[in-house]
């Protein structure tokens, strides 16, 4: 059974991709940067695999994080806030639909309200699962999904682009089959222009449609192209480690310390996490 807090956040997400206009939903990789989005007043978090494969000290996309690693992650995350939260769940962890339905079950036990299936095999030779079996994997997972005592946005992902092949008809394609599925929001991470992005846009109309944002188009120019959501990847995660390893080689190379006057203060930063903790000491 869910629990009525669950439930909430499902109806809560829900919500958001029904109602008219576009949402930020972004990717924290632990539960401290899951914190800090929440106070700042984002409405839902989804993971990232990458950020998380970091934080373990994995590197992301050689099949080498475990679905356990990922879920623990997500458990995490889902305690660490009230908000919303999808998972990223890669291509399942497994090639078999039911595989794909297993782990849509285990993300939703972690704490989940959505999660992600994308086409990807995690294999160089061959990146992207038939069309037909990726359609079979969106189906068991949207079956998953719809079993649960609460509302579970499925997201389905195409992947052409993120692998080298720059098809938008295809993709088109599997994301218009993945809508047939049941998926509830459709997600070809890559896409890159004004025309492509509506092009995804129109052909699942009126599914709402993700875009992970690459800094070339403002949320305004993208909520005219219809479009309804916009993941941030590991993009904050980067910047995160961005500013660590600049001010790691500034003391290594340099020998100076100048990083500190823009590091956000520590009682800013342990207020901020003061005021977010679930916890009390007794």
């Amino acid at each position: 059974m869910a629990s009525s807090s669950q439930a909430q956040r499902g109806a809560v997400l829900q919500q958001l991709h029904n109602s008219p206009g576009i949402f930020v939903i972004p990717n924290p990789w632990d539960a401290g940067s899951a914190r800090v989005l929440a106070k700042m007043g984002f409405k839902a978090l989804a993971t990232t695999s990458a950020g998380m494969s970091y934080t373990i000290g994995k590197p992301d996309g050689d099949g080498v994080v475990t679905r356990e690693e990922a879920l623990q992650n997500v458990r995490s995350i889902a305690a660490a806030t009230t908000l919303p939260l999808s998972a990223d769940l890669e291509n399942g962890y497994g090639d078999d639909p039911e595989y794909c339905a297993q782990t849509i079950l285990m993300a939703a036990e972690a704490g989940a309200v959505g999660g992600s299936i994308e086409d990807a095999t995690g294999r160089e030779d061959d990146p992207i699962y038939p069309f037909e079996l990726s359609v079979q994997r969106v189906r068991a997972a949207v079956q998953a999904a719809r079993s649960l005592p609460f509302p579970f946005a499925l997201t389905a992902r195409a992947e052409n682009f993120l692998h080298g092949r720059a098809d938008l008809a295809d993709t088109i394609r599997r994301l218009t089959a993945f809508a047939e599925a049941g998926a509830d929001v459709l997600f070809a991470p890559g896409l890159k222009t004004r025309e492509e992005i509506e092009a995804a846009v129109k052909a699942v109309s009126p599914k709402p449609v993700n875009v992970l944002t690459l800094g070339n188009l403002t949320l305004k120019e993208l909520e005219e192209m219809g479009v309804r959501r916009i993941s941030l990847g590991s993009s904050l995660a980067r910047a995160a480690y961005g500013g660590f390893i600049r001010a790691a080689e500034e003391i290594n190379q340099k020998g100076s310390f100048s990083y500190i006057a823009t590091a956000t203060p520590y009682a800013q930063l342990n207020e901020l996490f003061r005021a977010g903790s679930q916890t009390k000491k007794p």
